[in-house]
């Protein structure tokens, strides 16, 4: 009895599925029929993560924190965020900002029902506005209209919001982020570690070293590297200096000569290499993903870490998901929300 009702009920929802393919719209006035739609198909299920509350200390300065936000890249955006909150003295003081190319109702969901006291809102990055700006680079991931949102946040963001810190989603804070946000930024644009040790001409082609006007673009300034995936901006005067446009010529240029080979770092670092407030390398300890062709396992760089980052092809919860984690991986696991849904339907 009970395998024939299975079978009344597989045939009900086969007939369902394929009446809803041939006549997605019908007019006749009939039942109307939805998509029926795999659980777990889209977008992760993540665990609610507890509430943190301010200390006793806490005033009423928000600190503003600016992501994108992409389903591909949510597990560590839930990671980032859960990281944040837990090690900040004043959670509640946090506003999120995060861009998105498109709205996906079930990436919006999972925020709220993940972080149902976060403060927070989205913002639409119109990706028209880099359609044929970007060139291909060496990993197609560095390819992706978001992975360049944060060239226009400026432009994205309410004006009263005078200053952010701007973070990828593949890391996690083990320090109060407050600490980053009050670097003192001595009238510069904007703030981040800095790595003078780093071959700097290795970011940039033969092509550009060799051309005689392209090569002194560095000239009145000691450039040294950056990661652009934790900045503190100071977003007046990225309006006032015109940072986006000057970023964007310098796409325009990479159209037409190829000066470099890595996505949207390259035009940052001819911007404003050199021209930067150093922030201690605590603050991004970064390479962790290995490099952008094979993602290798790598060390810790010593020294004391407040933030850890997984730039690189290689990503914490994709290596541990196929048991082949690197040791740093496990540095990252204990701010995982994803619930599997084996483990959903357990529960």
């Amino acid at each position: 009895m009970a395998s024939c009702a299975s079978s009344i009920l597989l045939g009900l929802l086969s007939f369902l599925i394929v009446a809803n393919i041939a006549s997605p719209s019908s007019s006749s006035g009939g039942i109307r029929l939805s998509i029926i739609r795999k659980p777990f198909a889209a977008v992760p299920v993540f665990r609610e993560a507890p509430a943190f509350r301010n200390g006793d200390s806490c005033g009423l300065q928000r600190i503003h924190i600016v992501m994108t936000l992409d389903a591909n890249y949510l597990r560590g955006t839930m990671a980032a965020v859960l990281s944040i909150l837990q090690h900040s003295t004043c959670p509640e003081n946090m506003e999120f900002h995060f861009l998105w190319s498109r709205f996906e109702r079930e990436v919006f969901s999972s925020i709220k029902s993940t972080f149902p006291y976060l403060n927070f809102k989205f913002y639409r990055f119109d990706s028209n506005r880099v359609r044929g700006k970007i060139s291909k680079s060496i990993r197609q991931a560095l390819d992706q209209p978001l992975n360049y949102a944060r060239i226009y946040l400026a432009d994205i963001i309410p004006s009263d919001v005078k200053r952010v810190i701007y973070l990828d989603s593949d890391l996690v804070v083990v320090d109060d982020i407050a600490k980053l946000w009050e670097v003192d930024l001595e009238e510069k644009v904007l703030a981040a570690p800095e790595y003078c040790h780093a071959n700097f001409t290795n970011y940039f082609s033969n092509l550009f070293w060799l051309d005689p006007v392209l090569a002194k673009t560095f000239h009145g300034r000691r450039p040294c590297y950056f990661n652009t995936g934790v900045m503190v901006v100071d977003v007046e005067k990225w309006r006032q200096g015109g940072i986006t446009q000057k970023v964007e010529e310098w796409m325009t240029v990479q159209k037409q000569k190829r000066i470099y080979h890595l996505g949207s770092l390259p035009p940052f670092l001819l911007v404003l290499a050199g021209n930067i407030k150093g922030v201690d390398h605590r603050w991004n300890q970064h390479g962790l993903g290995g490099d952008n062709m094979e993602g290798k396992c790598r060390s810790l760089h010593p020294g004391p870490i407040s933030l850890l980052h997984w730039s690189g092809k290689g990503k914490p919860w994709l290596r541990l998901d196929s048991r082949k984690p690197c040791i740093v991986d496990h540095l990252w696991a204990p701010y995982d929300l994803y619930r599997s849904s084996m483990h959903a339907l357990e529960e």
